[in-house]
């Protein structure tokens, strides 16, 4: 069978499997049950940036109740000893361009390095995001109340991690599973390890240029420029070798164009819905169950299904549906521009004098980061 044939059949494999009733379909829609009930929550606790809320809802959602609220927890706790950390440093970063530099790079390589080798890896990823957010939102926005921030990015991870808790649990118990009763292996504790180190290190090195860059030229979206050099950094630790130039590249690619098609979807609800939240809320059902699906079924293309749907997440979860546009699909698109202009020169530079380096194409499922 010649490759158009078998992408054909495949593509009406997935087809059907999506409007099939079966594990695959009940976990689409226990994330779009998660994803809603996350945002009532964000505005019943008062959280500022509903998006936010529904991102970590559909994030952390898993097949078990058990890692849903491991991962949950783990999102609080790096959120809130990121933010705490931020509250400290961000008012003389704010202040000085070669603090702000130096914290940057210092803060995402350690989160970076955490995520990759460390037993609470999602604690550590969280904890570098949050700092690098905080600090590049208030550089960005100098008139920006920090402490607001903090809170309110706490309030919207607990709104996310309270409503993905509370569906694995309803799905875990309609399902005839018995809440702990599977186990996984505990990873080890973190331990040296030179490749990951170097990995971090680029990383930072890359997020270290963001505060020049807004310095020199304005730029926008600096925040989230970080959080892109972050989550592409995420490959397994074995499959970095003496150069992650490769593996990296393909998840900038595959961010991009989740981002694309999740922002053309989202475009085609904008301009069909004309204001109305009915078909805002049912086009942001369809883009979850679209992504999810992906995400599920393609493992070569987990993370364009994970962007795909992030990216209708931002533009079709305002803070009121009155104020939808396209402009955060925009935004997210530049982002990401941005965070692979300062990433892939690092990288290449890397790849091409380190020694021994070697190509990697595995790249594992790391759908949990942003």
């Amino acid at each position: 069978m010649g490759a158009l044939p078998a992408f054909r059949q495949r593509f009406r494999d997935e087809a059907r499997a999506l409007v099939t009733p079966g594990p695959r379909m009940a976990d689409e829609w226990a994330c779009v049950a998660s994803v809603m009930l996350a945002i009532v929550i964000a505005h019943l606790i008062g959280a500022t940036m509903v998006g936010w809320a529904a991102f970590t809802a559909f994030v952390l959602l898993k097949s078990e109740a058990s890692e849903t609220m491991l991962r949950g927890v783990l999102r609080i706790v790096g959120t809130a000893l990121g933010s705490g950390l931020a509250l400290l440093v961000v008012p003389w970063a704010a202040r000085s361009l070669p603090l702000a530099m130096v914290s940057a790079a210092l803060v995402g390589a350690l989160g970076l390095y955490g995520m990759l080798t460390a037993r609470r890896a999602y604690a550590w990823l969280l904890f570098g995001l949050t700092f690098e957010m905080v600090l590049l939102d208030r550089l960005e926005h100098p008139t920006l109340d920090t402490i607001q921030f903090a809170q309110t990015r706490l309030l919207e991870v607990i709104a996310g991690t309270v409503a993905c808790v509370i569906v694995s649990l309803v799905t875990a118990t309609f399902a005839g599973k018995k809440w702990l009763a599977l186990h996984h292996p505990r990873p080890d504790r973190m331990r040296w390890h030179p490749h990951a180190a170097r990995h971090a290190v680029q990383a930072g090195i890359a997020i270290s240029v963001l505060p020049l860059l807004h310095a020199l030229f304005d730029l926008p979206e600096m925040a989230q420029a970080a959080v892109t050099v972050m989550a592409v950094m995420i490959v397994p630790v074995n499959g970095i070798g003496a150069s992650g130039f490769v593996p990296v590249t393909r998840r900038l690619f595959h961010r991009t164009l989740g981002c694309l098609a999740g922002g053309s979807l989202a475009l085609v609800v904008l301009l069909v819905a004309q204001g109305s939240a009915p078909i805002l809320i049912a086009g942001t059902c369809l883009g979850i169950v679209i992504g999810r699906h992906i995400e599920n079924g393609l493992p070569q293309v987990t993370y364009l299904g994970l962007q795909f749907t992030l990216t209708v997440l931002v533009v079709l979860v305002p803070d009121s549906y009155a104020d939808a546009h396209i402009l955060p699909a925009i935004h997210r698109l530049i982002s990401i521009m941005i965070g692979m202009a300062v990433l892939e020169p690092v990288l290449l530079i890397w790849h091409f004098v380190a020694p021994g380096r070697k190509l990697t194409e595995r790249v594992d499922d790391v759908s949990g980061s942003e």
